[in-house]
C-alpha cells in the first residue's frame, strides 16, 4: 500500500488510544474477534464476478479494472482477505444487536461507503455498511436508518438501497460541486420504488463546527423521527477535521464528538436504542482520527470521556514511533466551541442555510414535515 492515505496505523493508534485511557477495560465491554466475510455474504451487495476480480488480484495478479489498479484502489497481496475481514466484523456488529446480543456496537475499521456492487471506489473494495445492513434486513428489520458523517457523500450505500423502501440513508458531506465523489446533492432522494428514501445535506467547504451541527439538527432528527427505524447505523468517518489533508470542511474533534454524542441520543429516541456505528476516513492519522474515534468509542459504550483528559505519555511514544514527522495533540480536545444556534426559516444568509433549506425542501414533504417549520 505504501504512502497510501487510507494507513491501517489510524486503527492501531485508535484501539491504543481507547485502551490505555480505560475505554475498552469498561464494565460490560466485549471486544470480539472478527470473521471474514465468506463469498456468499458478500454477494448479498455485491456481484459475483466483481468477488472474483478481487479475489483474482489479491494472489499477485495484475488487474486493471472494476475500479482496481488505480492510484485511490491500487490491488496488494491480500486485498480479498483484507476487505471481507472488515465486511465480516461490521456485519458482525449489526447482526449482534439486531439479535439483542449486544445494546450498541462498533467496527472502527468498517465505514468503506464508497465500494459499488460491481466496481471499487474511494479507497473501498467491500461495502461493509450495505452488507451489514442488508444482513439485518434479512433477518426481518423492516426499517433500517444509515446516517454518515463522513466528509465524502455516502455514494455506494445510497446506491445499493436507493430503491428500498426499508433504508433511509442520510448524508452530510462537503458538497459535490468541490469534492469526491460528485455525488449527493439534494435532489438525490431515492428511486421510484423508494421516494424519499434518501437525503443529502451538501455542505460548502470551509463549515465549521457550529454551522455542521446547525445543519445536522435542521435535517436529521426530523427525518428520523417520522421514519422511525427500528436501528441505527452510523459512519463516523473522522475527514471533516480542519486539517484532513483531502477535504475542506473545518471541524474540530469537539465539534466530531458533539455529533457522537447527538448520534446517541436519536437512537435512543428513535431505534429504541440499537446503534451501529463505524470508522470510514480520516486523514489526519495522528492529529484527529485517534482521539476522534477513541471518543466515539466512549460515547458507545458509556460516559464520554472529559475532552481535557491529556494523552498519555505511552500513546505519544507509540504514535512518534509510528508516524514521527506528525504532529501530536496533548489533550482529548481542540478548544473547539460547540455551540450552535438553530436554523431559522425565512431569510437565508450563508450557504450552510441554503444548504439546509435546498435538502428540506427535497425531502421534508415526502415525510409530511413542513419545510419552513422549525418543528420539524
Amino acid at each position: 500500500m505504501g504512502d497510501h492515505p487510507l494507513d491501517p496505523v489510524r486503527v492501531e493508534l485508535t484501539m491504543a488510544l481507547a485502551r490505555q485511557l480505560g475505554v475498552l477495560d469498561r464494565p460490560g465491554v466485549a471486544v470480539e474477534r472478527a470473521e471474514a466475510a465468506t463469498d456468499e455474504m458478500l454477494a448479498t451487495v455485491h456481484d459475483p464476478d466483481y468477488i472474483a476480480v478481487v479475489k483474482a488480484a489479491s494472489t499477485g495478479r495484475r488487474v486493471a479494472l472494476m475500479g482496481l489498479g488505480t492510484t485511490d484502489n491500487p490491488t496488494f497481496a491480500g486485498m480479498h482477505e483484507a476487505s471481507a475481514l472488515i465486511a465480516g466484523a461490521t456485519r458482525r456488529a449489526a447482526e449482534a444487536v439486531w439479535r439483542g446480543e449486544a445494546g450498541r456496537a462498533v467496527s472502527i475499521s468498517g465505514g468503506l461507503h464508497h465500494a459499488m456492487p460491481g466496481r471499487a471506489s474511494g479507497f473501498c473494495v467491500y461495502n461493509d455498511p450495505a452488507v451489514a445492513i442488508k444482513r439485518v434486513l434479512d433477518l426481518g428489520a423492516e426499517r433500517v436508518a444509515y446516517v454518515d458523517i463522513d466528509v465524502h457523500h455516502g455514494d455506494g450505500v445510497q446506491e445499493i438501497f436507493y430503491d428500498d423502501p426499508r433504508v433511509l440513508t442520510i448524508s452530510l458531506h462537503e458538497s459535490p460541486r468541490t469534492l469526491f465523489p460528485g455525488t449527493g446533492f439534494p435532489d438525490e432522494t431515492g428511486g421510484p420504488g423508494a421516494p424519499g428514501s434518501a437525503v443529502n445535506v451538501a455542505l460548502p467547504p470551509g463549515t465549521d463546527d457550529a454551522l455542521w451541527l446547525r445543519a445536522f439538527h435542521a435535517v436529521v432528527p426530523g427525518v428520523l423521527r417520522a421514519f422511525s427505524p427500528q436501528l441505527l447505523f452510523t459512519q463516523c468517518g473522522a475527514d471533516t477535521y480542519r486539517h484532513d489533508p483531502l477535504a475542506n470542511l473545518w471541524l474540530t474533534v469537539d465539534g466530531q464528538r458533539a455529533a457522537y454524542l447527538a448520534l446517541r441520543d436519536l437512537a435512543e429516541e428513535v431505534a429504541g436504542g440499537r446503534w451501529v456505528a463505524s470508522g470510514g476516513g480520516g486523514y489526519a492519522l495522528v492529529e484527529c482520527v485517534p482521539r476522534a474515534w477513541t471518543h466515539l468509542l466512549a460515547v458507545l459504550t458509556g460516559e464520554p470521556l472529559d475532552p481535557a483528559l491529556p494523552i498519555p505519555q505511552d500513546w505519544l511514544d507509540l504514535a512518534t514511533a509510528r508516524r514521527p514527522d506528525h504532529p501530536l495533540p496533548e489533550t482529548m480536545t481542540d478548544g473547539g466551541s460547540t455551540d450552535w444556534t438553530p436554523w431559522i426559516p425565512g431569510d437565508t444568509p450563508s450557504q450552510v442555510d441554503r444548504a439546509i433549506m435546498a435538502t428540506r425542501n427535497a425531502v421534508f414533504p415526502f415525510f409530511g414535515l413542513d419545510p419552513h417549520d422549525p418543528r420539524d
